[in-house]
């Protein structure tokens, strides 16, 4: 299988031990995403599923009948989540082997295989038919993809007419002057990050009507100045399972998104779109 350069460098970093030691230990391996936080006492593994469950509430009417695809799906927190609550049908599609090995095995364990399919590949090329969704869902993945059109004219192309894309990603304000934004850029090998503009305009071109956005980017510093600090506290377990280098790369990395997230540069939030 053959991915775009910037997918597969995506990839190669999601399998590697350090991410999967980091991500499975800080995060718990379950749903790494950008949590929500209500207190100072607030987990990051309790932040992250408090969005798993917000973005769950803006589904209606969703049953054993529909199906869902998660598009980066990460651990498949979410699927489960998902198949858990509306007994619906879950695939899981994400790029990172070892990720999705970890996927199977929780689903295994909470009993939900029969309903979550685990899918190795990458959304820029959906290996589904059209229309066999009734909802396309993907939490801060869709940055990763050097293709966002194309990734979103692969989400029209499965989605079934009056189905549901709900997602959320980081992105650049639409006023972002992009020379600020180079060291959170250069981190992760990308020349831009899409945009609430870009989003709206690409969908709308695609048939999409925009159903709602819940502008929630004061949690994006705050969500990482939680990591860093978590970093901090359990420096020396982490280091057990993860390099030196890759504890201060992502110390350093984690300083520019709380920066430029405190300025205004970047954006956050829930969209939520709806096929004609």
């Amino acid at each position: 299988m053959e991915f775009s350069e910037v997918v597969e460098t995506a990839r190669t970093y999601y399998n590697s031990n350090d991410a999967d030691a980091f991500y499975a230990g800080i995060w718990g391996g379950e749903d790494i995403h950008i949590g929500l936080y209500e207190g100072k006492d607030d987990s990051i593994f309790d932040a992250s599923r408090r969005t798993v469950e917000r973005i769950a509430e803006k589904l209606k009417g969703i049953g054993p009948d529909d199906r869902a695809l998660d598009i980066g799906a990460g651990y498949g927190g979410a699927g489960r989540y998902l198949a858990k609550r509306f007994g619906c049908r879950v695939e899981c599609l994400n790029l990172s082997e070892v990720q999705n090995d970890r996927n199977r095995e929780l689903n295994d364990r909470a009993g939900l295989a029969e309903l979550i399919k685990v899918t190795d590949g990458s959304f820029e090329e959906i290996p589904a038919e059209d229309s066999s969704f009734n909802v396309v869902w993907s939490q801060d993945a869709m940055l990763h993809s050097g293709r966002r059109e194309q990734t979103l004219r692969e989400v029209a192309r499965v989605l079934k007419p009056g189905g549901v894309f709900a997602f959320t990603d980081i992105m650049q304000s639409d006023d972002c002057p992009l020379e600020e934004l180079k060291p959170v850029l250069e981190r992760i090998h990308l020349d831009s990050l899409g945009s609430p503009s870009f989003y709206r305009e690409t969908l709308a071109g695609l048939g999409f009507t925009e159903t709602g956005f819940e502008d929630l980017s004061f949690q994006l510093p705050e969500h990482y100045a939680r990591v860093h600090a978590e970093i901090l506290r359990r420096r020396e377990e982490l280091e057990q399972a993860c390099s030196r280098e890759y504890t201060e790369r992502m110390l350093s990395g984690l300083e520019h998104w709380v920066n430029n997230g405190r300025k205004g540069n970047l954006k956050w939030g829930i969209f939520q779109f709806r096929k004609n």
